[in-house]
């Protein structure tokens, strides 16, 4: 991994150059990873990968704590512990002199309180984003990142088929998700992706609606929205199951959505604005007469996080490419009624050509039938 990391910051270098930018300072903990590969949340504590133009310098600035961690994992060298009596503002002046033509930070991530820092200890002559460049090196996944992300995949859909053995009338929404989570953890997980979602019955039309006491009820539609974390990438996952036996109108709802979602998978390839997948998808929903009811887009990228780049909606001009991976996950939600959500994870491989990453059934599948006590 040393060479991939090596050759990340380089490019990065290289558009602090283009853009005359003379120090970086990459603050965001998932990008710090994808420069480093050294991971950790510092929660209040100061955090950052330093790239000096001037002197071709790179340091990383971390929490004493963390140091032996960092030393292990991290590809930077130059390691500088910040103790929690020290002004971590203070150290990276000391490190790297007051007067700065211009800084380079992710002006998305970056706070008020620490650009007010940064202007009260160093003399900067004016600020310029990084953060999109970041964002455009992470929308393009390698094989090898997409292998991480496929991982990912297989353990959570372990995950869903072992948990939907568990599924019975009368547990609560809470209950099944937590059976989930604890399940991730024996598949060899880090963790979920993201907050394990269980919606039962009207509540499953809530796209992102949270578990809670609700009772799981005969009938009633089950949709699951999950990932998990496994060797620093996530996967994401939506099913939506029927407990019990399913009626024509929830066979039917189900049926559109899946249409959808193949329609959305099929329109996806190198070359096309990623405009044409929402737009593929969300077609098959209006001709059916639920337009209304998909009313966001049709999916999000996913890597180091569960949300990234690149966005999947019906104005995107932006032309899909190899090495994007992205989520294809159109629903219909009915207010009051229900809703149904199925989601695929899709990578673009070197060839073009969309590769399914989650293999699932996308069928409608009835759980559940005995009662939980």
């Amino acid at each position: 991994m040393t060479a991939i990391y090596q050759q990340r910051i380089t490019a990065l270098k290289e558009q602090m150059k283009e853009r005359q930018i003379e120090v970086g300072l990459v603050t965001s903990p998932k990008n710090i990873y994808y420069y480093t590969g050294f991971h950790s949340e510092p929660y209040e504590r100061f955090m950052a990968l330093l790239l000096d133009g001037r002197t071709d310098q790179l340091s990383l600035f971390i929490p004493a704590l963390d140091y032996e961690a960092a030393k292990q994992h991290s590809f930077v060298e130059q390691l500088i512990p910040i103790f929690d009596e020290q002004n971590p503002y203070q150290v990276v002046k000391d490190h790297i002199g007051e007067e700065i033509k211009s800084l380079g930070v992710e002006t998305k991530r970056v706070t008020l309180h620490q650009q007010t820092q940064l202007n009260n200890h160093l003399s900067i002559s004016g600020y310029l984003d990084i953060g999109d460049f970041v964002a455009s090196q992470r929308m393009r996944k390698t094989p090898e990142e997409c292998l991480r992300v496929e991982r990912a995949v297989q353990i959570v859909e372990k995950v869903l088929a072992e948990g939907m053995k568990k599924v019975a009338v009368g547990m609560t929404e809470l209950e099944l998700a937590a059976e989930m989570e604890l399940l991730m953890r024996r598949f060899g997980a880090a963790g979920p992706s993201f907050s394990t979602t269980v919606l039962s019955g009207v509540k499953s039309s809530l796209p992102h609606g949270h578990s809670d006491e609700k009772k799981l009820q005969w009938g009633e539609f089950l949709l699951i929205d999950m990932g998990v974390m496994a060797d620093g990438y996530c996967s994401d996952i939506s099913r939506t199951f029927v407990i019990g036996e399913a009626s024509a109108e929830q066979e039917k709802l189900h049926g559109i959505v899946r249409q959808a979602t193949e329609a959305g998978v099929r329109a996806a390839k190198a070359g096309v604005a990623a405009k044409e997948v929402d737009r593929a998808a969300r077609e098959v929903i209006k001709q059916n007469g639920y337009g209304r009811y998909f009313n966001n887009r049709v999916g999000h990228g996913l890597g180091i996080e569960v949300h990234e780049e690149p966005s999947i909606h019906e104005n995107s001009e932006l032309m899909i490419e190899s090495g994007f991976l992205f989520t294809v996950e159109p629903g219909i939600y009915v207010p009051n009624w229900g809703g149904v959500r199925i989601e695929e994870d899709v990578y673009i491989g070197e060839d073009g050509q969309a590769n399914v990453l989650t293999t699932f059934p996308t069928e409608l599948m009835s759980v559940a039938v005995n009662s939980y006590s």
